[in-house]
């Protein structure tokens, strides 16, 4: 997907929410993205009526929307034309579609002021800050880790967002993993993207931001190319900042001259967050929502477990829309309705022992292999699938579910169900065989 193309897919939510619906579907809906032209972004409308009414009365909810999601283009303007081909035809030159230059969009709501800092992430919110305001300089490279839903994308993005405001001549880059290998993957295939361009892309930044890096693994290709990146940029001083679930030791088949350079940085390990931190983070979320909750309430939502922030903003969502559908105050008692219903009946009549039975029976090991030390793949995995089935199945505390399956603490918990998820993504079987699993469990 072209840079322009992911601009207007961004900006698009914005513009549903500011604009009517006559106005969306007839007008913003039919607009198609078909450059960016002078930090201007280009669209094409069949329709010249169509195209001075966007240009007229729509201009400002339209730069407003683009303003929001990306600071270097906040202008547009629309064309007549029936797609991109007849747009580049129009402009009488052959120009070749070029791979994005500008990586993956950055929310301007991550920043380091909007990063709610506590015991468990102030180690890595102050290495971040330190590399944001002398990038090359200070930890290089900064790798942070930690379980899914922690804060490891915000801080990324607050680098990206600090820099673009304090330092704007600087070319900063944020791409996830996967989109790495995939434009590598893309350039070998003779596509759109040449292996020089790939390159000139990489190696040609002042700050290198990639989320995921874990994604590397068993990917021998992506690696070399990413070594001989890696070792350009830090040899030129230019900053290096990676996320991953995990420690870069535990990464399976990582080149260990890879492994190495990751660990020759600084390593940050983000943890799950005490409960004063989250309940700092739900007040503050309830307060971008506009929704002022009583700190009684919030307190409850925080002690229901200690799970990944994304999973507490979840739950808040869920409580203040139950709030807005049913007209009812805010409550402890809402609260305890609201999670209930999202739980399910079901849910609530499950218990860990079940699904650990279960898994054992299907797996045809012994309930002493899965709680117990044994490291081998035929008991790893179905203790990994245990988890991640009481994880999304029931509702309970990381710290609970760890003890219900050996004794085990809230990061390999969060470890284990993080690989499952995605594991399944790519293995067709496993994911099977888990549906199936859950079927049992359920009675289907």
């Amino acid at each position: 997907m072209e840079s322009y193309e992911i601009l207007w897919k961004t900006a698009l939510p914005e513009l549903e929410m500011s604009c009517s619906t006559i106005s969306y579907d007839n007008y913003i809906a039919t607009l198609l993205p078909v450059d960016i032209v002078g930090g201007k972004l280009i669209l094409c409308t069949r329709s010249e009526l169509f195209a001075k009414t966007v240009e007229g009365k729509m201009k400002e909810k339209i730069c407003h929307a683009l303003s929001k999601v990306n600071s270097d283009v906040v202008d547009f303007s629309v064309v007549v034309a029936e797609n991109r081909e007849d747009y580049i035809k129009q402009r009488g030159d052959i120009v070749p579609e070029k791979f994005e230059t500008a990586g993956s969009p950055i929310n301007p709501k991550f920043t380091f002021d909007s990063f709610v800092v506590g015991q468990s992430n102030e180690f890595i919110y102050a290495a971040a800050k330190a590399v944001a305001e002398n990038p090359g300089e200070s930890y290089n490279p900064l790798y942070i880790y930690g379980g899914t839903g922690l804060g490891k994308t915000h801080i990324l993005m607050a680098i990206a967002n600090y820099l673009r405001k304090y330092q704007p001549s600087l070319n900063v880059l944020y791409v996830t993993c996967e989109q790495f290998t995939n434009q590598m993957v893309e350039s070998l295939s003779k596509g759109k993207l040449t292996p020089q361009d790939f390159r000139n892309k990489y190696r040609n930044v002042d700050v290198l931001l990639i989320d995921d890096v874990q994604f590397l693994s068993k990917k021998q290709s992506t690696q070399m190319e990413f070594f001989y990146t890696f070792n350009e940029l830090v040899a030129q001083n230019k900053q290096v900042v990676l996320t991953s679930d995990c420690h870069p030791s535990e990464i399976e088949y990582l080149e260990e001259r890879l492994r190495t350079r990751f660990q020759g940085g600084l390593l940050a390990d983000v943890q799950t967050p005490d409960l004063e931190t989250r309940i700092a983070i739900l007040r503050k979320k309830s307060e971008e929502q506009k929704c002022l909750v009583d700190i009684k309430v919030l307190s409850y939502i925080a002690e229901c477990g200690d799970e990944d922030i994304r999973s507490l903003i979840g739950k808040l969502t869920k409580v203040i829309f139950a709030s807005k559908l049913h007209e009812r105050p805010i409550t402890v008692e809402l609260v305890k309705d609201a999670l209930k219903e999202s739980a399910g009946e079901r849910q609530e009549e499950l218990q860990a022992e079940d699904i650990i039975n279960c898994v054992c029976n299907f797996y045809k090991v012994s309930k002493n292999d899965i709680l117990g030390k044994k490291k081998n793949k035929e008991f790893v995995e179905p203790r990994q699938i245990c988890i991640y089935l009481i994880t999304e199945m029931m509702n309970l505390p990381l710290v609970t579910i760890g003890q219900k399956v050996g004794g085990r603490d809230h990061a390999t918990v969060i470890y284990a169900r993080d690989k499952i998820n995605e594991l399944m993504k790519s293995d067709s079987k496993l994911a099977t065989e888990i549906k199936d699993i859950k079927k049992m469990l359920l009675k289907e």
